[in-house]
């Protein structure tokens, strides 16, 4: 057997291995989809079957009719809400913070840097109560500041290191041709660095919108009042253990709900693989 037909029958045999986990990770969802278009009734009682014998529209027109006069619309412009004002926090802050950790010289640098990357390594639910206690004495329990404010002072250290990292790979000879032109520490981060960190930021952009979006646990603690709710605590009314639940239109608003982080991933990928290419030819 050549060398040629070795690497074919590899190739096939990864490709055909790719494809098989990826359907096996892709079923889930595409069942999710499949039910949105079933009768509520029978789509337990036909799991085993994927292709709908009856597509049927109305899942989603009770779905977006929402709870007690409240729209799905609205549940979407609370999370879009939330998710587009805390990125927004996320990428100034964490920005921020990347460009003194990579540029600035200050006393505590490392001792900073080193909690920065211990704080990536604590379990939320440590946090938690501690949290809700604070919060609560400050008067944000029951609104979306717990939400929003603590992202605009860079609390996710992912994103801080990663933008270091990025930043760490400019060369240092642009900040000393600035710096002989007479630019500060804000005009060398603003017109130099930041243009050049797009990839990177744009990377955090995608991640930070997502968990934003898919954040369950804190809506929970935080927002107590029903037309507050984002979508991803919204999705559990239609599950109700002391009376009928309609899987039907839950499954219909879930499939409504992926949209925005799916249209977001496609509309900037070809940023983000821009961004691996280029960190990949750095150095």
């Amino acid at each position: 057997m050549g060398m040629t037909t070795k690497r074919t029958i590899g190739k096939i045999v990864y490709h055909v291995l790719v494809c098989g986990l990826g359907l096996v990770m892709i079923y889930p969802l595409v069942w999710m989809i499949m039910s949105s278009f079933k009768p509520t009734q029978t789509i337990f009682t036909t799991a085993n079957q994927l292709i709908p014998s009856q597509f049927v529209l109305e899942n989603y027109a009770n779905g977006w009719k929402g709870f007690a006069k409240i729209s799905f619309g609205v549940f979407f412009k609370n999370s879009l809400f939330i998710s587009i004002i805390a990125t927004i926090g996320t990428l100034i802050s964490s920005a921020l913070v990347a460009f003194g950790f990579s540029r600035c010289k200050f006393f505590g640098k490392r001792i900073l840097f080193v909690a920065m990357l211990l704080s990536m390594m604590l379990p939320a639910q440590v946090l938690m109560i501690p949290q809700y206690l604070w919060y609560q004495k400050l008067g944000w329990v029951g609104s979306y500041k717990p939400l929003i404010i603590p992202y605009f002072f860079a609390i996710q250290g992912f994103f801080v290191y990663q933008i270091t990292n990025f930043i760490d790979g400019i060369p240092r000879e642009l900040d000393e041709a600035a710096k002989i032109d007479g630019c500060s520490y804000y005009s060398i981060f603003f017109r130099i660095i930041l243009p050049l960190t797009t990839p990177a930021l744009i990377t955090s952009t995608i991640f930070s919108f997502m968990w934003r979006w898919d954040d369950f646990l804190s809506a929970l603690l935080y927002i107590n009042e029903s037309a507050k709710y984002p979508v991803s605590l919204a999705l559990k009314l239609f599950c109700d253990p002391g009376s009928s639940s309609d899987y039907g239109a839950m499954f219909a608003m879930a499939t409504i709900s992926i949209l925005p982080a799916v249209i977001m991933f496609i509309c900037l990928q070809k940023y983000l693989v821009e961004g691996i290419s280029t960190s990949g030819l750095k150095g």
